[in-house]
């Protein structure tokens, strides 16, 4: 009995083993070297590597640095991004889930391929597609406008417009990904429940506020935290798109700590601000996670 229990736990581990490696050089260790950094004077072009302890950090906080205006603007972009995006994915997500899976069994395959293609191609090529459709002066769109008698929209070249391209761009590019999930979620509720509340004379409205979100709440948190963390670290989109402007105004957190760390070389600083970075994310995580528990209770 123990040498077969013995032989279980060691089959277990080894089909851990993989990830715990992949977990290890990829997250861990990337992690402890990046907090490591953030405590050093780490200039790219100097060998020598001081240790300054958590003044890094300090001047993020001091508003006298010109970090406390690096990262506080970028965060707040960020925080734009993310209040507005959010909502959006986890909505529009939940919208196209609910829609296909009404339709027709023959036509459900189709849809989830032609939603969920976008997922597949790179933030480049999203990029590419939607600055041919939304140049202020030969994007597809606008030309469009123009054939109608309507004025020219300045897509990227002004606000509150650049968000709106952003937004659309990243929906149209990540939207499959949470559809998907829904989808998933759908197919576990039980059918009975649906045929119990049709029975009781329920609305379809009624039984969408009363049998399906409690069924899919789970599924629901999960989309909303990935959403959350994939918003956070915003991009790409930004980056190629609208190159951080107007002015600053698209400037992301992210962009600011590539900038801070390739550009102006210093390594120990974009160290420090993206571990502040990390620790919000975490923070709004748990914070998710806890009033959606709390509505459920």
């Amino acid at each position: 009995m123990n040498q077969t229990s013995w032989k279980s736990k060691l089959t277990s581990s080894l089909f851990v083993l993989p990830y715990l490696i992949l977990f290890t050089v990829f997250l861990f260790i990337p992690i402890i070297y990046g907090a490591w950094m953030s405590l050093h004077n780490w200039d790219l072009l100097n060998p020598v590597h001081d240790f300054v302890g958590l003044k890094n950090y300090t001047k993020i906080f001091n508003s006298d640095s010109y970090l406390n205006t690096l990262f506080f603007e970028g965060l707040k972009n960020t925080l734009q991004f993310v209040v507005f995006s959010v909502p959006l994915l986890v909505a529009v997500g939940l919208g196209l889930a609910l829609l296909i899976s009404s339709l027709p069994n023959r036509l459900k395959g189709f849809f989830r391929t032609v939603y969920f293609i976008p997922y597949a191609v790179s933030v480049s090529v999203v990029a590419i597609i939607w600055l041919w459709l939304l140049d202020t002066n030969s994007g597809l769109i606008n030309q469009y406008l123009q054939k109608i008698g309507l004025p020219f929209i300045p897509w990227l070249t002004d606000m509150p417009w650049a968000w709106v391209s952003i937004i659309i761009a990243t929906l149209w590019w990540t939207i499959g990904f949470n559809m998907v999930i829904f989808i998933n979620a759908l197919n576990d509720v039980p059918e009975e429940l649906y045929e119990a509340g049709s029975l009781d004379g329920t609305s379809r409205w009624q039984r969408f506020i009363y049998i399906t979100l409690p069924s899919i709440r789970p599924t629901m948190l999960f989309v909303l935290i990935t959403s959350t963390i994939a918003s956070f670290n915003i991009f790409g989109q930004p980056y190629l798109m609208t190159r951080g402007g107007p002015g600053t105004s698209t400037k992301v957190l992210l962009m600011n700590i590539v900038d801070e760390a390739f550009n102006q070389r210093q390594l120990g600083n974009a160290a420090a601000m993206s571990l502040l970075m990390a620790l919000i994310m975490i923070v709004i995580s748990i914070a998710q996670f806890r009033l959606t528990n709390r509505k459920e209770d």
